[in-house]
This record gives structure tokens, sequence and C-alpha cells, in this order.
């Protein structure tokens, strides 16, 4: 079974303020989201993707936005999941955020 420690593993920087950690099969991948830049006076822009999505709010707050559905503001222990191609994005209200997101497929893009 694979393992990965947190302390032993170096995160992705995809730009101040954010990294995420991956544990991936053949299926199913973990993503660990971190996000230090906020709180953030406006969501980022919406995005889609083909993929069935679910997300763990592990720390922070934060407002999350889904096409056709009503703006929800959730806390560490929440969870929300996105159904494939609906748009959707988050809006940071703590300075920190987790965020601990399932993806099936995977998503070929976060891999290198």
């Amino acid at each position: 079974m694979p393992v990965l420690r947190a302390e032993e593993t170096i995160a992705e920087q995809l730009r101040d303020g954010l990294s995420r950690k991956m544990i991936v099969n053949n299926t199913l991948m973990t993503v660990v989201v971190d996000f230090t830049d906020g709180p953030w006076e406006q969501p980022e822009p919406p995005h889609s993707h083909p993929h069935e999505q679910t997300c763990y709010v592990a720390e922070g707050e934060l407002i999350f936005i889904c096409e056709g559905e009503e703006d929800q503001h959730l806390k560490k222990g929440d969870m929300f999941s996105v159904l494939p191609d609906k748009k959707h994005t988050v809006q940071l209200l703590t300075r920190f955020v987790r965020l601990v997101d399932n993806f099936t497929p995977l998503r070929q893009d976060f891999l290198k």
C-alpha cells in the first residue's frame, strides 16, 4: 500500500499562496490543496472539468460557488461535491484554507 508521509513529501508550488500534494492510484486521486493568501475580496474565476470531485474542508473558511446552486459558506469539517463539467470556484474567507479533493477519473492535467 503506497504511503505519503506529510513531513517527507514536498508540496508542488502552483503559484504564490497555493500548493498541493497528491496521492494517486489507478482510478482515484486525492489532492491536498493549501491556500495561504486569503482572505480574498473576490472569488477566483470559475472553472470546470470532466471529473467527479468531492472536497473536505480541513482548515479555514470559504464560500463555495457552483453553477446552478446557492453559494455556500463552508468551514472546517464541511464537504462539497461537484458533478462533471459544472462551473465552480471558491472565495477564501480566512488567511489559510486546506482542502482535501478527490477526483475520478484521474486529473491527467495534475500529473507530470
